[in-house]
């Protein structure tokens, strides 16, 4: 009917801007429909979990339709905007048809010679994005797992059977499309070749693995749980009723229980997204994901402090942000050169441990957009200087909120410093993926006894938590006793360095 018009409408699909990220918000349009774009030119910005960054357009032409408004939070590979590439001003009354139609067009994937979009500078963005990390789905898929949800969590906190609302996973049954459309649980397959052994359907297991992964702990969960998802109802007539009264009635009491105790003269409710949404996700993951442990020591850093002094009038130092956290790293990649083993991560899937021959260093940092953990790529192959205006550059690109995705994954390690808010100490959660985080407290004067007599020193507290499934005891104190070594005596830098 309007092959011609639709030939010339391209649309621009919300890219997967960090390798595993599955959605974004819409921050700011800097374009409007009318406006003419040209070929990399910045059209919005959008915040990931992970970072906020802008989008350019891939192709010239005049903006047809803003898919979405700002404020809005769209799936990777969903349409966010159409662009009239013919040439002409795009008509007002033609407007395209909305984007779930268009993003499903076979045709366009195509047309693109080589199947992916270069939307940012050094890679584009595969077309089969949507399909390896799908997150959200219709209507119906959504609500059919909130039964399953509740079913999974009652038994794992020993409630028994949840209530008879839970049989209801039964919306495909109405909807012949729906099974082939929707999308393909994620998880290993490993774990897939446990769930079919242990007869679990994978489409109704609720995944706790970082971006929606399904572990074996999920798999057992499901197996152990009643088993309400494999009794589907083969009557299509009684099924939508059922399925729709069973939906229908948790929405309702979700919607009616905020409104019943809400005061907004008394309380603000904020939106769970961006980086808060990725660290609660993180967080809830790791603690109870990774057994932690957490081990303490005091410190006397005073003369650490004095070599801190010393290093900021050295000349090969000039210009460097040269601060107690610069010697605490270095003092922390001395530690992991003496105990290698600790530097590891678990894999759940596949029953291994993966031992990394590379440092990557994270640094945990407070912004204006939440918490976020970027790392210094091959911290342990850098000298001191490298390290500090490695260091340098970490903090003044996360102060100004433009830390890249690619600068948050892959780290090995983390150091957190709690100290710059005046606390003694803490324990810490490991960042997903981890094998060791290290709080360091702040830096006070105390009395301490130095050789025989008690005298105004400069002490610290360290906590060390690991993954006590990677990091045995005896490891991790040897790991933690190291870096206080290192601090309390600086010179081991050379000697042990």
């Amino acid at each position: 009917m309007t092959t011609m018009t639709e030939a010339s409408v391209r649309e621009f699909k919300m890219p997967d801007v960090g390798e595993g990220l599955t959605e974004a918000e819409i921050l700011k349009w800097y374009v409007q429909p009318g406006d003419t774009v040209t070929d990399g030119q910045v059209v919005c910005e959008v915040e990931t979990a992970k970072a906020a960054v802008e989008l350019p357009i891939p192709y010239d032409g005049v903006v047809r339709e803003l898919r979405f408004p700002e404020g809005t939070t769209v799936d990777v590979g969903m349409s966010i905007i159409a662009v009239d590439v013919s040439g002409g001003s795009a008509p007002a009354a033609a407007a395209p048809e909305p984007a779930p139609a268009v993003e499903e067009e076979p045709e366009e994937p195509k047309s693109q010679g080589s199947g992916r979009q270069p939307v940012l500078v050094g890679y584009g963005v595969a077309t089969s994005s949507t399909k390896r990390r799908p997150r959200k789905s219709a209507e119906i898929p959504a609500q059919e797992s909130a039964p399953v949800s509740a079913a999974v969590q009652a038994e794992l906190n020993g409630h028994g059977t949840v209530p008879e609302a839970a049989p209801a996973p039964s919306a495909p049954v109405s909807a012949p499309a729906t099974a082939a459309d929707r999308p393909r649980p994620l998880a290993k397959p490993p774990v897939r070749k446990l769930a079919k052994d242990l007869g679990v359907d994978l489409a109704s297991v609720v995944p706790s693995g970082p971006d929606g992964i399904i572990t074996r702990e999920d798999v057992h969960a499901a197996a152990a749980a009643p088993a309400q998802v494999p009794a589907r109802p083969t009557a299509p007539q009684s099924t939508p009723t059922a399925t729709a009264q069973v939906s229908t009635a948790p929405v309702t009491t979700a919607a009616a229980a905020p409104a019943a105790s809400y005061d907004s003269g008394r309380e603000t409710r904020i939106p769970v997204k961006g980086v808060r949404k990725a660290t609660a996700q993180a967080m809830v993951g790791s603690a109870f994901t990774a057994p932690h442990v957490t081990e303490f020591v005091t410190v006397d850093v005073t003369r650490t402090m004095k070599l801190v002094e010393e290093l900021k009038g050295d000349k090969d130092m000039q210009g460097l942000r040269v601060n107690p956290l610069l010697l605490i790293a270095k003092a922390l990649l001395v530690a992991i050169k003496r105990n290698p083993d600790v530097n590891a991560s678990w894999d759940e899937a596949n029953q291994e441990i993966v031992r990394k021959h590379y440092v990557n260093l994270g640094i945990a940092a407070a912004t204006p957009r939440g918490l976020i953990v970027p790392n210094i790529k091959d911290a342990h192959d850098k000298t001191l200087p490298q390290l500090a205006e490695a260091l340098g550059e970490l903090v003044a690109t996360a102060r100004e909120g433009r830390t890249s995705p690619a600068a948050m994954q892959g780290g090995t390690v983390t150091i957190t410093n709690v100290g710059v808010f005046g606390v003694d100490t803490g324990t810490p959660i490991l960042n997903p993926g981890e094998s060791a985080i290290l709080a360091v407290g702040a830096i006070k004067l105390q009395p301490w006894v130095h050789k025989g007599k008690v005298k105004p020193r400069q002490v610290t507290t360290l906590a060390l938590s690991f993954d006590h499934r990677l990091v045995d005891g005896e490891l991790g104190s040897k790991v933690l006793a190291d870096v206080a070594a290192v601090l309390e005596q600086p010179k081991r830098l050379i000697t042990w360095g």
